[in-house]
């Protein structure tokens, strides 16, 4: 370990783990053990590979450093500089400290070489090896993660099938030699004496190889090696390892396997072997043994080795994706060795026991699934868990996987119900005592992953969890095979199943040519509006350094485009089928539902005020009930299922766009929260409405990308946006109009969007001017705007005035205070009736509209003792205007 780097490692284990050094020894001791508190943890000091806990029987936790500072080990090229002396210093560099390699073997076999990509516009240093045929391969040495899961590369057009790899010290005809996957692997056995060769991918058969060997073998007539193929623990490695074998022996060849099994997902290959230390003698014959069950060719074969090595009187095991249980019969093996022994003396001793054991076994299926416990999930404000369980099938058809609760894995008769609902035709005719005994063994120590219960950004965790991808710190994760998102020690997963985001991961398949359609068909509102929906992919992260995040309002006339253009922005985040929500047709528990089950996406609210002034019975939305959403709360607990007094109170994660018709009328609080703007038909053309048409025709996976790329610059989007959003908000209350502090943050808020939007869409600089001028213009008009009644309160007013006049002796307003108008919106309606007129709207709406009121201040809606006639009449009460 070079000198520099010894020293911040040991740095960095004082500060984390509060090390205390035995200089006499060499060792650093009681360190705090982060899996069980205690100060039981040591190292070595000269050379700190892994931390391990003195704990043995308690805790016996194992930390290796490469996990725990990973950037330690990362951009070798940039941390050493390769010289005329030494032209591969940051390749040898890697090759030790990454790889734990002592390079005198591997001297001369490599160089150091550069890759670059053009599409990412990234580059990095690799270390690279000659392969037969004029072919090579080459690792990426510097942060290899940016590269997706491309880490390593091979000479285009090369044709190395059938060869391998080979060091050209090794044994030429050992007893027995291992064929691994890689270099890596392959290097790392010979350091530990096993003669090894690499096959360069687990689908290889080394053909030509193989035929090479034997022509070697018997020209200095040598025997032939036994081949252990030494693939990894994945389904590919152990198909290929399984089906090399069997193809081996075919040729005639001793064959068999080996593997390393996977402790949970975290597969060890040999390379992390020789690194921890255990390729020892033992635990290459452990194994060898897992090998050898992978290779066996019947139930009854394998039972015999699991109790060889087990001696275990009865056991389950898994053969063929089939369940099978094993008794053994002492008394009848007793009897079957002596008859053995009696009548035929030619048996060896291990020949003799195995006849016995085959007479002594009892083996038969209990289950034609083999179900696999894959981790444990939970929701914890619900207190609801799962088994998360894989069921495949003997045929080979595609795997099931599905949840059981605990009790479902409690008795074997619940356990067969949920097999059978799950699972096509899974039969399963164990006994519980049987289930608990496979459960006890599946279950240990089993993983959990986390779970949210939404779809989006996880501020908890910081990462956004879209479907099958995931984002964290600029870096795109797939979904693993076992339905969850493994992220570095995040492991992850959504429980929501209600909203599907399909996010194509391919970058050549993404086109930036709809921002020009949408500048011709909407213009500036179209802009902003897509800043807006760019914005809302960052809304977690924007309330938590702004508190709040305005709402959008798309009002206007039918047929001006605005369904068209949702729909489109819908496809930027990888949705369809989808326009918006109608709030008057849901529940306030459905609307609940609507509001929390999404992270930084839009919540489109369409169509709730129809403004049908002669449908009475027409069902309207409170807008106040939004109101909470602006600062991120839904503002609705809910009780949880628990004997307690627990309550749950979801957050709103999201933001609100409204799109309808007739523009927003509310209270004012909920007024200044809206950022709105009036589509119309100005820019309809018949050559826009082919652009409009082109538009919509564009499908979601030719610009889902735009999500996706959004999200991997959060660090500069939010930089952006923090550091712009309060110079536009003081710009704008430096207006001679502006009074409004909240109007002002709101429409500066969105001006920082279309700053950042531009980190991912092509927009002019002329796009960019005309798009922060109509936001400021926005801002000046929603001024104008919360400061008047709507258009009906000052119809009404016009007409109370008309027909009540403002002298003392007026037979309308009952209330005795002079500061005060009582009105009786009955006797209101019967004299604008007398005189040949009628109320602006029905009565129904006109209630709810008074009540925001603003010339004449809505004051109550009570009983009042009438100046007039001295009686009680129900009435409107409002301010006098100044």
């Amino acid at each position: 370990m070079r000198k520099e780097l010894q020293h911040e490692i040991v740095k960095r284990l004082e500060r984390d783990y509060q090390f205390k050094r035995k200089s006499d020894q060499g060792w650093y001791q009681k360190g705090k053990c982060p899996e069980c508190g205690e100060r039981e943890l040591y190292t070595n000091a000269s050379e700190p590979v892994a931390l391990k806990c003195g704990r043995e029987n308690n805790c016996g936790a194992v930390i290796y450093i490469r996990d725990i500072y990973r950037d330690l080990f990362e951009s070798y090229s940039d941390r050493i500089k390769t010289t005329d002396a030494e032209p591969h210093a940051a390749a040898d560099a890697y090759l030790r400290e990454s790889r734990g390699f002592a390079l005198t073997r591997l001297r001369g076999l490599y160089t150091q070489e550069r890759h670059y990509d053009q599409e990412l516009r990234i580059g990095t240093a690799t270390v690279r090896f000659a392969l037969p045929n004029g072919s090579w391969w080459e690792r990426f040495i510097d942060r290899p993660e940016r590269f997706g899961k491309q880490k390593a590369k091979f000479a285009p057009g090369k044709d190395r099938a059938g060869e391998w790899w080979q060091l050209p010290d090794s044994a030429k005809a050992p007893k027995q030699l291992w064929l691994s996957e890689g270099i890596f692997d392959a290097y790392a056995l010979e350091l530990n004496g096993i003669a090894a060769r690499a096959l360069m991918s687990c689908n290889n058969y080394p053909e030509i190889a193989l035929k090479r060997l034997r022509a070697e073998c018997e020209a200095s007539d040598a025997n032939l090696p036994q081949l252990v193929f030494a693939l990894d623990d994945d389904k590919a490695g152990r198909g290929y390892a399984l089906r090399w074998v069997r193809r081996a022996r075919t040729e005639g060849w001793a064959a068999t396997a080996a593997i390393i099994p996977r402790q949970g997902r975290d597969k060890v290959d040999w390379n992390d072997a020789h690194q921890r230390g255990t390729l020892t003698a033992k635990d290459r014959e452990s194994y060898l043994y897992e090998g050898a069950l992978l290779c066996a060719e019947t139930p009854t074969q394998k039972a015999r080795l699991i109790y060889k090595r087990t001696e275990r009187a009865s056991f389950h095991f898994e053969h063929g994706n089939s369940m099978y249980w094993a008794s053994f019969n002492d008394a009848a093996y007793k009897e079957a060795k002596e008859k053995l022994a009696e009548g035929d003396s030619d048996l060896s001793d291990e020949e003799l026991r195995d006849e016995a054991l085959k007479r002594s076994f009892s083996v038969s299926e209990f289950a034609n699934f083999n179900p696999t416990a894959l981790y444990f999930q939970s929701n914890r404000m619900t207190d609801e868990s799962w088994y998360y369980f894989r069921i495949s099938f003997p045929h080979g058809g595609q795997p099931v996987k599905d949840t059981f609760t605990a009790g479902q894995i409690a008795t074997a008769s619940e356990f067969k119900k949920r097999a059978y609902g799950v699972a096509r035709g899974a039969q399963f005719s164990g006994t519980t005592p049987q289930l608990d005994r496979v459960m006890k063994e599946m279950l240990f120590n089993i993983k959990e992953v986390e779970t949210i219960n939404f779809i989006g950004y996880t501020r908890e965790h910081g990462c956004y969890v879209f479907g099958d991808v995931a984002v964290k710190d600029g870096v795109i994760y797939k979904r693993n095979d076992e339905d969850y998102f493994d992220i570095g020690k995040l492991s992850i997963k959504s429980l929501n199943e209600s909203m599907g985001l399909a996010l194509n991961l391919k970058r050549e398949d993404y086109r930036s040519d709809w921002l020009s359609m949408i500048w011709a068909c909407y213009g500036v509102k179209g802009m902003v509006s897509l800043a807006f929906w760019f914005g809302t992919l960052f809304a977690e992260q924007i309330r938590a350094k702004q508190q709040s995040l305005p709402f959008l309002e798309m009002s206007g006339e039918p047929g001006t485009g605005k369904s068209t253009l949702i729909d489109f922005l819908w496809k930027l985040v990888g949705r369809t089928g989808h326009e918006g929500t109608d709030p008057t047709k849901s529940t306030l528990a459905g609307r609940m539902r609507t509001f929390t089950q999404s992270a930084n996406l839009p919540v489109v609210l369409i169509e709730s005020d129809r403004g049908k002034e002669d449908d009475n019975k027409q069902k309207r939305f409170d807008w106040d009930e939004i109101k909470p959403l602006y600062n991120g709360h839904v503002g609705r607990a809910i009780g949880l299922k628990n004997s307690g007094t627990d309550t749950y109170d979801p957050p709103f994660r999201g933001s609100i766009l409204i799109e309808q018709n007739a523009a927003v009328s509310a209270s004012n609080a909920v007024m200044e929260r809206i950022v709105h703007m009036t589509f119309d038909k100005t820019l309809h053309s018949a050559a826009n409405k082919a652009i409009a048409e082109q538009l919509s025709a564009i499908d979601v996976a030719s610009v889902s990308g735009f999500a996706l790329m959004a999200a991997q610059r959060e660090r500069d989007v939010m930089k952006i946006i923090t550091e712009n959003t309060n110079d536009y908000s003081n710009q704008l209350m430096a207006l001679a109009d502006m009074k409004n502090g909240r109007l002002a943050k709101n429409h500066a808020q969105i001006m920082a969007f279309v700053d950042a939007l531009r980190l991912v869409v092509p927009m002019t600089d002329a796009q960019y001017s005309e798009t922060h001028s109509a936001l400021i213009g926005m801002a000046l008009e929603r001024q104008v705007a919360i400061n008047a009644d709507h258009p009906h309160v000052q119809t009404f007013w016009e007409l109370f005035d008309y027909v009540h006049g403002d002298s003392e002796g007026s037979t309308l307003n009952h209330h005795r205070d002079e500061k005060l108008i009582a009105i009786s919106l009955v006797e209101l309606e019967a004299r604008l009736s007398k005189a040949g007129s009628r109320l602006p709207c029905d009565m129904t709406e006109l209630k709810r509209l008074l009540r925001t009121s603003q010339v004449r201040k809505f004051v109550d809606n009570t009983a009042v003792n009438s100046r007039i006639n001295n009686a009680t009449k129900k009435c409107w009460v409002f301010r006098r205007e100044a």
